[in-house]
């Protein structure tokens, strides 16, 4: 089989050397992988990432711009360019093991020949890190653990179960859903996920600041808006469940947060005080108590939006 990596990237340079330098140094063996590529998709980056691109010798990487549109559209032109059979998707904030590549090919084949077909795809385990100096050594946690059926961080799938299920919807465009959207089509092809956990990424983000709050604020009304896309192309009570659009939600993080008393502003002092401590993503575990709200604000309103414009 020949793998291609997809990656799709906005603004995130610093990360992206570690993510492509990672990715050169597999040790694969001609068997399964007959090769690989990475195909890097900049989505309009400000940051020098083509500059860098344009510039450093990486002999696997192949890259393409695109203008801002979202990481759906990016994946797309991705997969169009690929020369693979089989694509591996991970983010850009990413940096993987040796035997990464090597991992997906051997949890395929060995899925093929259990149930003698090629209906499936596998998913590889996601630690997050905000160590960026030695980002491989970061123990796995229980907050690491995810249940999601099909999530792009880190994940490998036969080309034509793609191509048959019609890739990524470009109108997600903002923050949120396009790959789980993807994964409810391909489970309706049928096809059965294999969880790989020797294939190994270490999601790399900044530790936890005050500083962020505005932009993972804008992040959660982001993702409302496009958990009301998900629901309008899948309307069941799983995926409301998903983008948290029901009274449990609203009665959880609505009480929680005290009705939004509990926010950005009046934990200001606490969650700095964890900051000063060393403790950044506890921290972050407590603000997910009002970014949650606004999430859930957020998909109401979009929703009160759409059936307004009907």
């Amino acid at each position: 089989m020949f793998l291609s990596v997809v990656i799709p990237t906005y603004n995130r340079l610093p990360i992206l050397q570690k993510c492509l330098q990672a990715l050169e140094n597999q040790q694969v063996r001609p068997e399964p992988i007959v090769g690989y590529e990475v195909i890097v998709v900049d989505d309009g980056s400000t940051d020098r990432t083509v500059a860098w691109l344009q510039q450093v010798n990486l002999p696997h990487v192949r890259w393409f711009e695109q203008n801002h549109q979202g990481p759906a559209v990016a994946r797309n032109l991705g997969v169009e360019q690929a020369k693979g059979d089989i694509i591996v998707f991970i983010d850009s904030d990413l940096v993987v093991t040796e035997r990464f590549l090597q991992s997906h090919a051997e949890a395929l084949v060995r899925g093929q020949q259990q149930f003698g077909h090629d209906r499936l795809f596998t998913y590889g385990s996601v630690i997050n890190t905000c160590n960026f100096e030695h980002p491989t050594t970061e123990p796995y946690k229980l907050t690491d653990f995810s249940a999601a059926y099909f999530a792009t961080g880190n994940v490998a799938i036969a080309r034509h179960w793609l191509e048959a299920a019609g890739l990524f919807d470009p109108r997600f465009q903002l923050y949120g859903w396009e790959d789980l959207e993807l994964g409810v089509r391909l489970k309706q092809l049928g096809l059965k996920l294999i969880k790989c956990p020797e294939a190994v990424g270490y999601h790399w983000h900044p530790p936890f600041s005050l500083e962020q709050l505005p932009q993972l604020i804008d992040k959660e009304i982001q993702r409302g808006r496009m958990g009301v896309l998900f629901y309008q192309k899948h309307p069941t009570w799983n995926v409301r469940m998903m983008i948290q659009m029901t009274w449990i939600h609203r009665l959880l993080w609505g009480g929680l947060s005290l009705g939004g008393w509990l926010n950005e502003r009046t934990m200001a002092p606490l969650l700095q005080w964890l900051i000063d401590r060393g403790k950044p993503q506890l921290a972050l575990e407590i603000a997910r108590i009002f970014l949650n709200w606004y999430n859930v604000q957020g998909v109401y309103a979009a929703y009160a939006e759409l059936k307004a414009a009907k």
